[in-house]
């Protein structure tokens, strides 16, 4: 879905930004601008700042940034458009559709309120099973059984479905409404020709509501009082739940999850109910499914930290190796991603009634990393004592080395896995990228060996095919002409869109609030992004046509490719995501260097800005040591 940017921006000029955190954040008047406690980073004093007049907040602890639209974004995970219609529909506005013949805008309108009725039918649900739950002594002593209080069951909206075939047509008077089969709310069964017949899907269960990160119910998970089976049951895919995509307790986990600085992925409901319970509130879980890229993505939107907590048994091996699978496309450089296996007969709850929460967080703080967890995983069944084992080692390890983005992780990872094979780097890279072998002893034209030991490449031929830069050798001494720093932040984006991905989300904010054309070109990139994924500059370029910011483009790309970097953006793999951290990092000093400024002219009236001016000093003191060379 493409939306103008002229909406975009009449939308950001009715909306209030302080009425828009004002309803996740308690603010409090404080001169000019609103203050009140970063929602992004546990914090004791106030500093986080939304100012009425510029409709921008701004946090001068952990340097979160931006407008209403990424305010939604970052707090409550939603992408751009999903951010976009929210606040359009708070204001009564119409999202206009580009590229969309009447047919088209007329189908998505009746999927819209299709599933805006599939939400409030398993809202209605959801309701008469809280109600049911405190009128069952035996429900209620199940989940105090479990260690669980009234507070965390109200919190996580649970509920007990009773047992018996019909008891939602208690709720819905229309039992035949086929909104309770599409919700899957209900069972239709023909057996041997006779009448249908329909009944309630969840008898007689513990019910876990499922959410998504705007807090509507879009599904159900139930658990069994006793040891019937199947112990959970999972409501059915349907147009507004889909198990691929979502996590239980991601909505209530939130916030949470942005103080502790992690998030914790379980393998059931209950561990994230009992991890809240027991002050693990940052805990949420997959929808008896294995963990997907796409679940990943989702829990990236609101942390650079996930911790996998698994049983330590064979099946919590293959579900670890799975998660591993959905991880490594979103394993960045400035991402963690743990693996953390406990001992086979416990699960978290189990292990931190056991041995306390110390215990855990120390366990936590332990688990193992991606780069060690992806070497083991490859290494199974492999006997490294024999060269036949190391060369299965290199097979097994070779698709789950290419998934990994381009970056330092990757390329310390190809040494790491040369160094379990018995093998140089480069030799692995040969081996990988199926180049023909060498006659023993030879060495690569220009390349040195000491000792046995690799010196350095001499040129470009000795990398991996997919590390080269296909810009011709005869252009990789041409000169831009002199840029900006957001010219040269824009030049690489729009070559490499993939970097977006990397970038933090303050910095998708403070290139979005740079002045037009810069501004409006990043707004536009990130809607492209959200809505398309990566494209080349191909695409792109066919898609600015019209746009106020095309020619600015147009120009910073005729440069670019006229100096000989067509799409690669300098060719050795993570050089080009390393000089946009840079980038950043420089735009970042400018920015905080502002700041201070303004810090400093506030600081005779306002006393909170002595504290707001040495925050911003730390951490121009921290932004700048990180660009010292070692």
């Amino acid at each position: 879905m493409a939306i103008p940017q002229s909406f975009i921006t009449e939308l950001l000029s009715r909306v209030d930004v302080v009425e828009v955190v004002g309803r996740y954040v308690q603010l409090k008047k404080g001169g000019a601008n609103f203050m009140g406690l970063c929602p992004f980073h546990g914090e004791k004093s106030p500093s986080f700042s939304v100012s009425p007049t510029k409709q921008f907040y701004h946090c001068f602890g952990c340097g979160k940034n931006g407008n209403a639209i990424s305010f939604l974004m970052d707090h409550a995970g939603m992408n751009f458009v999903e951010a976009v219609k929210e606040l359009a529909g708070q204001i009564g506005l119409q999202v206009p559709e580009e590229e969309r013949s009447p047919q088209e805008r007329e189908r998505a309108a009746a999927e819209r309120q299709k599933q805006a009725t599939l939400t409030d039918v398993l809202e209605k649900a959801g309701e008469a099973w809280r109600k049911q739950l405190k009128g069952s002594p035996r429900a209620v002593a199940y989940l105090k059984g479990r260690g669980l209080s009234g507070e965390i069951a109200r919190r996580f909206g649970l509920g007990y479905a009773p047992d018996g075939w019909h008891g939602l047509a208690s709720v819905f008077p229309a039992y035949d409404d086929p909104l309770l089969l599409e919700s899957g709310l209900v069972i239709v069964a023909t057996e041997d020709g006779s009448e249908a017949r329909r009944y309630d899907r969840f008898r007689d269960r513990i019910m876990f509501p499922i959410r998504n990160v705007k807090g509507e119910c879009i599904g159900f998970g139930g658990r069994v009082l006793g040891d019937e089976k199947p112990k959970y049951l999972n409501s059915p895919e349907t147009p507004v739940f889909h198990k691929g995509r979502e996590l239980y307790g991601l909505f209530e986990a939130r916030q949470a999850l942005r103080e502790a600085g992690y998030v914790l992925v379980t393998e059931g409901y209950m561990d994230v109910v009992a991890l809240a319970q027991l002050g693990f509130p940052n805990a949420v879980a997959t929808l008896g499914t294995a963990c997907t890229p796409e679940h990943v993505q989702k829990l990236f939107r609101f942390t650079d930290s996930v911790v996998f907590s698994f049983d330590g048994d064979a099946a919590g091996r293959r579900a670890a190796r799975k998660a591993l699978d959905g991880a490594l496309p979103h394993a960045t450089d400035v991402r963690t991603v743990k693996f953390l296996f406990l001992p086979a007969e416990h699960d978290p709850d189990s292990f931190i009634r056991e041995f306390g929460n110390d215990a855990f967080a120390r366990c936590v703080s332990e688990a193992v990393p991606l780069s060690r967890f992806l070497i083991e995983a490859a290494s199974e069944g492999c006997d490294l004592a024999t060269a036949e084992g190391r060369a299965h080692l290199a097979s097994n390890a070779k698709p789950l080395w290419n998934a990994l983005p381009e970056g330092a992780l990757k390329r310390q990872l190809l040494g790491d896995i040369a160094e379990q094979v018995q093998l140089h780097a480069r030799e692995l890279s040969d081996v990988w990228s199926d180049k023909p072998a060498r006659a023993p002893g030879a060495v690569r034209p220009g390349r040195k060996y000491q000792n046995d030991s690799y010196q350095g490449p001499s040129d470009d031929g000795d990398w991996p095919k997919s590390f080269k830069s296909t810009a011709p050798r005869s252009n990789l001494g041409a000169r831009l002409r002199p840029a900006s720093r957001a010219d040269h932040a824009a030049r690489l984006l729009l070559s490499r869109m993939d970097l977006w991905d990397a970038l933090t989300a303050e910095d998708h904010a403070m290139l979005c609030e740079l002045p037009p054309p810069h501004g409006t070109l990043f707004v536009w990139l990130d809607h492209q992004f959200h809505d398309q994924g990566a494209l080349p500059w191909g695409q792109l370029r066919d898609q600015l046509a019209g746009r106020d910011f095309e020619a600015k483009a147009q120009e910073l790309m005729g440069d670019y490719l006229g100096a000989g970097f067509a799409g690669t953006a300098g060719g050795e793999p993570g050089e080009a995501s390393r000089e946009l951290r840079g980038l950043m990092n420089l735009l970042l000093i400018d920015r905080i260097a502002r700041l201070e400024k303004e810090a400093v002219a506030q600081a005779s009236n306002d006393p909170a800005a002595l504290d707001r001016l040495r925050a911003l000093h730390e951490r121009r003191r921290i932004l700048s040591a990180a660009r010292q060379p070692d």
